[in-house]
């Protein structure tokens, strides 16, 4: 059974002008410390693949904050929501701290999708039960 879907489209320019103003402040903000060694390897071969990198986490975190219900309060916050990718490379959502436990009571599942093109990035995500059975009250 769905528990909660979220999506967010971000402007690709927008988190750039955050970029420029904060620096590397902004992205250390945002991201996990996983993310964050990511970041800085595209940023340092390709600038502009670690801007979308950094635009599409941002996309899924804000998307996930939704599904869940909660937007940016605890235990949602942005380093305790981390979006890697599994050697497949398809994005997975890792949790950590208060949000992963949070998460884990209610018995959920998390599934995400993440696109980027030009100015925009978008995200989707979907929560579910993990158990959820027909005579299980929602």
């Amino acid at each position: 059974m769905i528990y909660g879907i979220g999506t967010d489209v971000c402007d690709v320019r927008r988190i750039r002008a955050s970029l420029d103003r904060h620096g590397e402040r902004f992205a250390r903000k945002v991201l996990a410390d996983g993310e964050l060694v990511t970041w800085r390897a595209r940023t340092a071969r390709w600038p502009e693949r670690g801007l979308r990198y950094l635009a599409t986490r941002f996309s899924a975190k804000e998307a996930f904050s939704k599904a869940i219900g909660l937007g940016m309060r605890m235990p949602m916050t942005w380093r305790n929501c981390e979006i890697a990718k599994l050697p497949t490379g398809q994005p997975v959502i890792v949790l950590h701290g208060q949000l992963k436990a949070w998460f884990e009571s209610k018995g959920l599942r998390a599934h995400v999708t993440v696109t980027d093109e030009t100015d925009y990035a978008a995200s989707f995500v979907v929560i579910e039960f993990v158990d959820y059975k027909k005579e299980d009250p929602p």
